[in-house]
């Protein structure tokens, strides 16, 4: 009857050890890399589709994994793809958020530099893409950084200096320095722009 029961406690034992390797082994995270090789085409078309457009689409996709990458131990076995596809959902409406607030920042100071009116369409929005895209490679990356986060993303200064862990001071002093050195870069661009609006025909 001892050697039963001591027979049997030992199979159950057996048995629970076993079990605890399958549960480790069915919990264990999936490679990244594997992640990313076998659901790359997938996100990548689900951000298109989600109206993240081709320029934007390469950074959204590399944003959705690096996301994965830090919740990777969360990722259940079998539901890779309904995680990636949540997270490209809220990448997708984050990117498109984002370029609908620097082109209305892009019209905003096209239309404060212009001296004239100019007719609407694709052709000025990228004008005006070009323009602040030159004045802003011009700008120091400390002054550009905060400058991009309060003028175009719309951050709040607070926000600004949690995000960047800085002094809110510092964020303050380093904005109006940016705001200087944007007008003053601005300016020495105008001239150059409107002799290649010359050159190419687009002004008599």
């Amino acid at each position: 009857m001892n050697n039963a029961t001591k027979s049997g406690r030992e199979d159950a034992d057996e048995t629970s050890n076993h079990g605890g390797e399958v549960s480790a082994v069915t919990s264990a995270p999936i490679p990244f890399s594997k992640l990313v090789s076998d659901h790359l085409a997938f996100v990548w078309r689900s951000l298109r589709r989600f109206g993240v457009g081709s320029a934007d689409v390469d950074d959204a996709a590399q944003r959705v994994f690096l996301i994965a990458n830090e919740k990777l131990d969360s990722i259940r076995a079998g539901s890779e793809r309904s995680f990636l596809i949540a997270v490209a959902m809220r990448v997708a409406s984050h990117t498109r958020r984002a370029n609908q607030r620097r082109e209305a920042a892009q019209q905003r100071w096209f239309e404060s530099q212009a001296t004239a009116p100019v007719p609407e369409g694709p052709a000025r929005r990228a004008e005006a893409r070009d323009m602040l895209d030159r004045v802003l490679d011009k700008m120091p990356a400390d002054l550009r950084s905060v400058f991009v986060l309060f003028e175009l993303e719309e951050l709040t200064v607070d926000e600004v200096a949690a995000l960047l862990r800085l002094p809110r001071g510092t964020v303050a002093t380093r904005l109006r320095r940016a705001r200087m050195v944007f007008r003053e870069q601005a300016r020495l661009l105008e001239p150059q722009s409107k002799a290649m609006k010359r050159s190419n025909g687009s002004e008599p």
